[in-house]
């Protein structure tokens, strides 16, 4: 079913006159309950045209059970009672009692044209059926199709690939790619990055719960953050957004003061932290683990030009911006105005399944080669590349890309209208369908919201059915990257199912809780 059809089987079935309040709400401690009607009014999910077939599975406290004796003791389940998901269709999950939710985190930003989409659960049994797995030393031709159609999507002279399995194995070869080919071993990423979870890319990951008292990423140095909301300097002109910060400064529409600041800072990195001749530079486009954080716009060609000067290429990590998500170009590296020498990709690129991708130019690639004789069994499988080409062409069939500009600058819009209203949100800000909402204390002080209060509204929202990610250096930041099927009903109800989580936020506190 086309977008556009399902756009005109979707009324909204939103009942959201109770709730309206004035912007006494940003009024903090004035704020009373009083005021509210209908308090705790659940808004209507949009709906959907698929059931799931009843779970059948093992019993929830079995699952609890296996998970604590045999997987890894690190935490990493979500809510105070982990979901027990059973079947995804689309933008929406279905968990083991057939609760539906509207899926806005898109399993951390990989589910990119819904959830077992028809057209590529087709393309993937067929190719089960055919092909599985031969090893990179055979040919085969779902490989070499994806490849052609995938360099068709790249400027020159970005066209070779490395396929792979992930993003922290993308990151990795192309950390690899970059010391091989310049000679130089420094490697420059920013603070708040998260290039990977490997040892060797741990070393760019600048997030405080990916480091460890162990050695790991050797000769990989970070650098200031250019982040306009929390950072030093910033203000009402610096982003590529539909939505600025609400910050003051001296700059102008054509001028940004912010980006001259943070760019004196990346110099002094070059200058004094790093050897005279590096290997390169890693960049998000638009960071995600950090909250979806945007930098000062022309920030990263003038920070691309300084690395050259130094000797070094330039990465654009892609794995979470990339295919269309930001609305406006297909690559995130696009918005910026800028060329990398390399680009990583994952994630979106095979809608859930495992695959990644290094695509750098032929000077690049032979530096490798020369210096090791690369191999990745599983690296351009059949099945992964089958996957890819549906992928590719599900994008471009359903108008995807245009899509996320659309729903995604309606969101952000909506979204800010809560900023104004709630002294609690901070920042609302991103692109495309690649938004991040910063949670304060007050806007006054900018200071983070506890993380603990943060988790009460995220399962508040998960209780009404709206599934968000959390990211940033305090977990203070809400994430939103739902697949990019998702309409603008689905948007208003995610909209307003926030606002009613942000309300009973409010009343919790007024009662001192």
């Amino acid at each position: 079913m086309t977008l556009a059809c399902r756009y005109l089987q979707r009324a909204l079935h939103l009942d959201t006159s109770s709730l309206r309040t004035h912007s006494f709400l940003n009024l903090g401690a004035s704020w009373t309950p009083a005021f509210m009607h209908s308090l705790h009014t659940r808004p209507n999910m949009p709906p959907c045209d698929f059931s799931p077939p009843k779970y059948q599975s093992m019993p929830y406290n079995r699952v609890l059970e296996i998970h604590k004796q045999h997987l890894s003791p690190v935490a990493v389940e979500y809510f105070q009672k982990p979901l027990l998901l059973h079947q995804g269709h689309m933008e929406w999950l279905f968990d083991s009692k057939g609760n539906r939710y509207l899926d806005f985190f898109s399993g951390i930003v990989t589910v990119s044209v819904g959830h077992c989409h028809p057209k590529i659960n087709a393309v993937a049994q067929k190719q089960l059926g055919r092909l599985w797995h031969t090893s990179p030393v055979f040919l085969h031709p779902p490989m070499h199709e994806y490849a052609e159609k995938l360099s068709a999507l790249l400027p020159e002279p970005l066209k070779v690939i490395f396929l792979v399995n992930s993003g922290s194995e993308a990151n990795d070869l192309a950390m690899l790619m970059a010391r091989a080919h310049t000679n130089n071993s420094d490697i420059i990423s920013f603070r708040g990055a998260y290039h990977g979870c490997s040892p060797y890319t741990l070393g760019l990951t600048n997030v405080g719960t990916y480091k460890m008292p162990l050695p790991s990423g050797m000769s990989c140095q970070s650098t200031m953050c250019p982040d306009v909301f929390r950072g030093p300097w910033g203000g009402s002109h610096c982003r590529d957004s539909p939505v600025q910060t609400i910050r003051k400064c001296s700059c102008t529409p054509d001028f940004c003061q912010a980006k001259e600041l943070y760019i004196e800072q990346f110099r002094d990195t070059l200058n004094t932290s790093v050897a005279k001749s590096i290997a390169g530079f890693f960049a998000e486009p638009i960071q995600g683990v950090n909250g979806v954080i945007q930098y000062p716009k022309g920030f990263l060609k003038e920070a691309f030009e300084l690395v050259r000067e130094k000797g070094g290429v330039c990465v654009a990590d892609e794995v979470q911006t990339g295919f269309g998500r930001l609305g406006s170009h297909f690559w995130g590296f696009q918005s910026q105005g800028v060329l990398p020498d390399i680009v990583t990709m994952a994630k979106g690129i095979g809608n859930g399944f495992p695959m990644a991708a290094v695509v750098t130019a032929p000077e690049i690639a032979k530096s490798l080669a020369k210096r090791i004789n690369h191999f990745n069994t599983f690296g351009g499988n059949p099945m992964a590349c089958a996957i890819g080409s549906a992928v590719l062409e599900v994008i471009k069939e359903e108008n995807l890309q245009e899509n996320s500009e659309e729903v995604g600058t309606y969101m952000l819009v909506k979204l800010a209208e809560l900023r104004d209203e709630f002294d609690i949100v901070g920042d609302v800000r991103g692109k495309g369908l690649m938004i991040g909402i910063e949670m304060v204390k007050d806007k006054r002080s900018r200071h983070p919201l506890p993380a603990d209060e943060v988790r009460q509204i995220h399962e508040d929202c998960k209780d009404m059915g709206l599934l968000l990610g959390r990211g940033g250096i305090f977990s203070q930041s809400f994430r939103i990257v739902p697949p990019m099927c998702v309409t603008k009903p689905e948007v208003d109800f995610a909209v307003e199912v926030f606002r009613c989580a942000l309300i009973q936020h409010m009343e919790r506190k007024a009662k001192g809780k």
